[in-house]
């Protein structure tokens, strides 16, 4: 280490705190996306409203009344110090969940599909949170040694290469593949680094902390074994853990597709184009029916430095990807961050990464095919044909939902042959884009029908004047010219096993209601004029706070077609706001839910959603949706994670007996420092750890 003067803490240079559009911290949305929310919007293009076949519905729907609705309406008076519609009933007498029943899991076989529990009330608690009946541990956190050699944690010694031994800073992504009856391997993201938190004042100096925090991005496999209580898990020794791996900065990624070896991808490092180090700002995620997981780069605008000026070749496709040259200042320590002089290496991320954990010495790849924009995850499920449809959102305000279908089909033979086969799937198909149109009937429903519009094959574009690579590469750009529909902010969208269904978290929108981004059918919820009490002046609130949850049908349950039917499931926040919508379900007995972020389904077909952002005064958290029969809607609030944490994940999986969630930059609260925390969750040092927590049925007469 290089010693500095005390007090000197190396930071990046703060500029402007902005607007705050949900509850995230200042410093949440600098390190994370580079304060995108307070940036241009991205998307000049004013195309992609929902339009009605008949005509505007928005302002006519007989259950989301009252227009151009404000979400700032929800804000009148706090959740936390009422407890809000959810908290004060959870339900009727008699009812699952409600005063009638006893708390805690209500089902046989401790099944978190089909237990009944209280909902967890809105809280600010520097806690993880469980419905009483449910216990829950920490499996591994920041620091935790990976692989062999890795020393044990401490904040004074970090160093690049613990860092790369080490499971890395801030966790999102969560998959669980087992080995066997007793053991199973956690695939972990690891996506952005907060360096105010992570390290001491005056430990290190300025490029020591800028190579570390870059060294703990990337991801994590974690060998993992069942412990105790049936759905309880803990992590294995490292030194019996064959398949753990640390995924970092200097690992080595094949590019894959019609990109791989394009102009547009070499470097001076790689003349060639067909390889790169590192993968960075990984979101959500998903495993595949062939065993291998796909992680999103999503925010990977925010790394690069304008250094000497930004190539004017690419001044259209930086625009459209949010790439200023106002980067984190690692061109300092490792000259490929530097634009002028490797212009060409932002290309190189935003890509779908796909690891298959249970090769330790395997390549990871970068899938070109299925295109390049601000990934959230890619998902995906098996169509009728045998072909894989993976589903994916650009995580941008005003951007748009995406797929992609392979040319070849699934092999579900458990040879090697069928593997290398299944493996090559996600090379060659065609990627399409999103179009939704409203159904113009006055039916008590936000809903309509929509178009999977192709924008290229492996092998054919269908964009005019755009090449196959041009397509791939400038994806956004691609998308604009054919018409898709303008989304808030599509983020996790994952297909449900059960019903057949899709499920896309929109997770919120500041810009909605504007003049760029109207309200629409599909996206109902804007800025207005509104007061926040009686005789209070009028204010203007700012667009979509809390977000929906989109539901789409594929025609005839073919997830191939190019056809859909679509409803808004989900209108969240306050339910006695006029505006929010749970599926048809009794708003009184529902649970506040705002910002939704990532999804994941039970066996039962449940919905499970985690937040980001809450905008109704609480922590963040995990709720239980059913989504068909007489409960569908009926949201309850599973978890809350701790004071300025972001709940992601989750995982719903041992035969539904074990909830994971990856709890996100604890104690990210503006002011807080490593020496001054705002958290110390989970509570085993003065500082907090980002970590994975399993939960489980902990009064269960398991026989």
């Amino acid at each position: 280490m290089t010693s500095v003067h005390p007090g000197d803490r190396p930071q990046l240079t703060l500029v402007g705190q902005g607007t705050r559009h949900g509850s995230r911290s200042w410093l949440t949305c600098l390190h994370r996306c580079g304060n995108a929310c307070d940036q241009p919007e991205p998307n000049p293009t004013d195309h992609g409203h929902v339009r009605d076949e008949i005509a505007r519905a928005v302002g006519r729907r007989s259950v989301l009344r009252g227009g151009t609705l404000s979400a700032g309406a929800l804000l009148v008076g706090s959740v936390v110090a009422t407890g809000g519609a959810a908290a004060a009933a959870p339900g009727r007498p008699g009812h699952p969940g409600g005063p009638g029943r006893p708390p805690g899991p209500g089902a046989r076989d401790g099944s978190l599909a089909r237990a009944a529990f209280v909902p967890v009330e809105p809280n600010r608690r520097d806690a993880f949170t469980t419905a009483r009946g449910f216990g829950h541990r920490v499996v591994v956190g920041w620091g935790d040694p990976v692989v062999k050699g890795a020393p044990g944690f401490d904040p004074f010694a970090q160093s690049v290469a613990a860092a790369r031994r080490q499971f890395g800073y801030n966790c999102d992504y969560v998959g669980l593949l087992p080995l066997d009856d007793h053991r199973a391997l956690l695939v972990v993201n690891h996506e952005y680094t907060d360096e105010n938190l992570m390290f001491p004042a005056g430990a290190y100096d300025g490029d020591e902390v800028k190579r570390i925090a870059i060294a703990n991005h990337g991801m994590s496999v974690v060998e993992v074994h069942r412990a105790g209580r049936p759905g309880s898990w803990r992590r294995a020794p490292v030194g019996r853990a064959r398949h753990n791996r640390r995924i970092h900065d200097a690992t080595r990624f094949e590019l894959t597709g019609p990109v791989a070896g394009d102009r547009r991808v070499r470097t001076s490092v790689d003349p060639a184009g067909r390889w790169v180090l590192g993968t960075f700002n990984n979101c959500a995620g998903g495993t595949t029916p062939w065993g291998t997981v796909l992680s999103g780069e999503e925010n990977v605008n925010q790394y690069f430095d304008a250094g000497a000026g930004l190539d004017p070749r690419y001044a259209v496709e930086y625009a459209r990807y949010g790439i200023t040259g106002a980067g984190k200042g690692w061109s300092s320590v490792d000259p490929r961050f530097d634009l002028s002089r490797e212009p060409h290496e932002p290309h190189r991320f935003g890509w779908v990464v796909e690891v298959d954990p249970f090769d330790p010495t395997s390549t990871p790849r970068k899938h070109t095919m299925l295109g390049r924009f601000k990934h959230e995850g890619a998902n995906v499920v098996i169509a009728a044909d045998g072909r894989a449809v993976a589903y994916m959102g650009d995580d941008e305000r005003g951007d748009y939902l995406y797929k992609f279908v392979s040319a070849g089909t699934y092999a579900p033979s458990g040879s090697a042959a069928a593997r290398r086969r299944n493996l090559r799937l996600l090379t060659e198909g065609t990627l399409y884009v999103a179009r939704l149109v409203g159904d113009g009937t006055d039916d008590g429903e936000h809903d309509g029908s929509g178009t999977w519009v192709p924008l290229t094959s492996h092998r054919r574009s269908y964009v005019p004047g755009m090449s196959v690579q041009d397509v791939l590469l400038f994806t956004r750009l691609a998308a604009d010219r054919v018409g898709p529909t303008r989304m808030d902010r599509p983020e996790d969208v994952e297909p449900n096993p059960v019903n057949g269904k899709v499920y896309a978290a929109l997770t919120n929108n500041s810009a909605r209601g504007g003049a760029a981004l109207p309200v629409d059918e599909a996206n109902p919820v804007g800025s207005s004029r509104v007061r926040a009490g009686l005789g209070a002046p009028l204010t203007t609130a700012s667009g979509n706070r809390n977000g929906y949850v989109l539901e789409l049908t594929p025609d005839r349950g073919d997830h191939a077609a190019t056809t859909f039917t679509w409803d808004l499931f989900l209108v969240c926040g306050d339910p006695s706001a006029p505006e929010t919508w749970f599926g048809g379900f009794d708003k009184s007995r529902v649970s506040p839910i705002s910002c939704p972020d990532n999804v994941a389904f039970d066996s039962a077909g449940n919905l499970w959603i985690s937040t980001d952002g809450n905008a109704l005064g609480s922590n963040d958290g995990v709720f239980r949706v059913p989504v068909e029969g007489p409960e569908r809607g009926r949201v309850q609030q599973f978890c809350t994670v701790p004071k300025g944490a972001e709940a992601c994940g989750p995982l719903v999986a041992d035969h539904d007996r074990s909830l994971f969630v990856a709890v996100q930059h604890p104690g990210e609260v503006d002011g807080a420092t490593f020496e001054q925390p705002a958290s110390t969750w989970p509570h085993d040092g003065a500082f907090p750890r980002p970590s994975v927590v399993v939960a489980y049925p902990e009064h269960r007469p398991w026989s």
